[in-house]
């Protein structure tokens, strides 16, 4: 078993609340109100932005050159790829990269991102990854998910969204991350650390539910 099998198996009831939320079943079905979505991939994009400097901050703790490089390819992935989805999917409503960019970050945002820098800034790689990791792994689960679903047909206005997550770059990505969560384990880990590892990967599951949550409290609020 992997590490990240090991966090998910023990982190259980977090792991289903954040990857089966309801906004994910409603971006899957295509009945997720459009200002949610919208609202949601606003407050990406601001995330993702931290979560570049999450993972530049991964180069800095990082112990060998090959974990450097595992840190960058993180960075390059969302710099180069990952926002230019955003970017591309809030063109389609009239909204360009000045405004996303200068939009107000929501609570859940702030939350989850500086929880994320606070773990790496506290501790050491490891505890980088834990934080990490729900994301990282549960958009390829979700994204693999709603695939085998035929959910990403040609109807569902959220189809890119899917596809990019499903995707072939996305899923390989995803599965180096978790080769280099068990490589850093291997050195550092032990049992008596694991339940501090657990409760930064729970937490992060829980701050990934809230954030899907904030978008779609933005159709209840305007109701």
């Amino acid at each position: 078993m992997t590490l990240f099998e090991r966090l998910k198996a023990d982190a259980a009831p977090q792991w289903a609340a954040y990857t089966q939320h309801d906004f994910v079943t409603q971006l899957g079905d295509a009945s997720l109100p459009q200002e949610c979505f919208r609202h949601y991939l606003v407050q990406d994009y601001l995330f993702l932005i931290q979560f570049a400097r999450a993972y530049a901050l991964g180069v800095y703790k990082s112990p060998t050159m090959a974990d450097m490089r595992q840190s960058l390819a993180g960075v390059k992935a969302i710099l180069d790829t990952e926002l230019d989805l955003h970017v591309s999917l809030c063109a389609g409503w009239g909204m360009s990269r000045d405004e996303i960019e200068n939009a107000p970050e929501d609570t859940p945002t702030m939350a989850y991102t500086r929880f994320v820098l606070d773990a790496g800034m506290s501790g050491d790689l490891l505890d980088l990854q834990a934080a990490l990791a729900p994301c990282v792994m549960g958009y390829a689960e979700i994204g693999a998910r709603l695939h085998t679903e035929g959910a990403d047909h040609a109807e569902n206005p959220y189809r890119s969204w899917i596809r990019e997550y499903a995707g072939e770059a996305y899923q390989e990505l995803a599965g180096g991350f978790a080769a280099w969560l068990d490589g850093t384990a291997d050195q550092v880990l032990t049992e008596n650390r694991y339940p501090r590892v657990l409760s930064i990967f729970e937490k992060a599951c829980r701050l990934e539910a809230d954030f899907w949550q904030m978008g779609l409290d933005v159709a209840q609020s305007e109701s």
